[in-house]
């Protein structure tokens, strides 16, 4: 639940800086500084693990294959704050577990029917999320005449998104934290993200200019909050399954739903809140 609490907490932080500096730039930095952070408790977090103590090539290159899932999926859920609404962006990303609940029945642990209806409510939650209305008072400052439909802005993206988080929370309550550790896990695919983010900004020709002074404070933010997240997620993963606790983190999407409501104003139509409470009534019931 601490996860939860941080990853929704970030996604707002992440709101605000997308929207000032870009998607590219925000991911950047904020993986920067996570990862400068981190390094600077990480004996106080257990140490470095197997990463430098003769561990061999495989913990590195599970780390890094998270990494660069973790990259992917992160940039396309900035992309979509960026462009989207996020109270419909952020509940949709947080449906990941559904496909981490699949993988982990596949690779062995048990799916019982209770999940398996909050798997189909989950997935007709996202249907109905990303079908969206014209909501009046809408917080995307986008014209509806240049960008019919906007208040669907965003929803690809998030669709990508859950998928690639799906995909890497499987992969390391799987592989990269058994073998890594809770804290050396997040270090690898912090070291790796900043590196693939750096390439792609290159690759798409996207501005690497440092944030001004004033947006420091948001990039900050995320990378602190988003850090830990991942810290108190791995933990997690080491004493319980890995489903249940996708599931538990994935409860970030209420935080930012309800953070959306307070600060942002954000106005979401009767569909679409059918469509969030469906998500979360599926994740609550994939955790039993």
């Amino acid at each position: 639940m601490a996860t939860a609490l941080s990853w929704g907490s970030a996604d707002l932080f992440a709101r605000f800086a997308t929207r000032k500096i870009g998607t590219f730039r925000t991911m950047l930095y904020m993986q920067i500084c996570g990862f400068c952070l981190l390094t600077l408790v990480m004996r106080q977090l257990g140490g470095w693990g197997p990463l430098f103590a003769g561990g061999g090539w495989r913990p590195w290159a599970w780390g890094v294959a998270a990494g660069l899932l973790n990259t992917t999926a992160t940039l396309a859920l900035y992309r979509s704050f960026e462009i989207g609404k996020l109270s419909i962006v952020a509940p949709i990303s947080a449906s990941y577990p559904v496909l981490t609940m699949v993988l982990s029945a596949l690779t062995g642990e048990h799916l019982t029917l209770m999940r398996l209806v909050g798997l189909l409510l989950a997935i007709a939650g996202v249907v109905l999320v990303a079908r969206g209305e014209h909501v009046a008072g809408d917080a995307n400052p986008l014209d509806e005449t240049a960008r019919p439909g906007k208040s669907r802005l965003g929803v690809e993206w998030a669709l990508v998104s859950a998928i690639g988080f799906g995909v890497m929370f499987w992969l390391l309550g799987l592989r990269v934290v058994p073998m890594l550790g809770s804290a050396p896990s997040v270090w690898v695919i912090r070291l790796t993200s900043v590196m693939a983010t750096a390439a792609a900004i290159l690759m798409f020709r996207q501005s690497m200019a440092a944030p001004l002074r004033r947006d420091v404070p948001w990039i900050f933010g995320v990378g602190l909050l988003d850090t830990s997240a991942y810290v108190l997620n791995n933990f997690g993963m080491m004493r319980e399954q890995t489903s249940v606790v996708s599931v538990l983190a994935s409860l970030y999407g209420a935080v930012t739903v309800g953070l959306a409501a307070v600060f942002l104003r954000e106005s979401v139509s009767r569909v679409q809140w059918l469509g969030i409470a469906a998500i979360f009534v599926g994740i609550i019931l994939i955790s039993r």
